[in-house]
């Protein structure tokens, strides 16, 4: 039970001296990441003329929001 309690404090001492803009980094790099690899995919899928227009345009769009939902945090 001191065990737990101990790593509880080191980690949440940890958590208190790390800088916002570095925990912002953190939880918002796998959001572009995945952004990324999904306007990738569109990319791809866009070589189809008719489809991979409205595909292309969609994963663009959510693209789009995850950048902006990122930058806002």
């Amino acid at each position: 039970m001191m065990n737990n309690v101990a790593k509880l404090m080191i980690i949440s001492a940890l958590v208190s001296s790390l800088s916002g803009c570095f925990l912002t980094k953190i939880a918002t790099m796998p959001m572009r990441v995945v952004g990324a690899s999904a306007s990738l995919v569109g990319a791809v899928v866009s070589v189809v003329p008719v489809a991979g227009n409205k595909v292309d345009e969609a994963l663009e769009t959510a693209d789009e929001a995850i950048d902006t939902a990122a930058d806002t945090v």
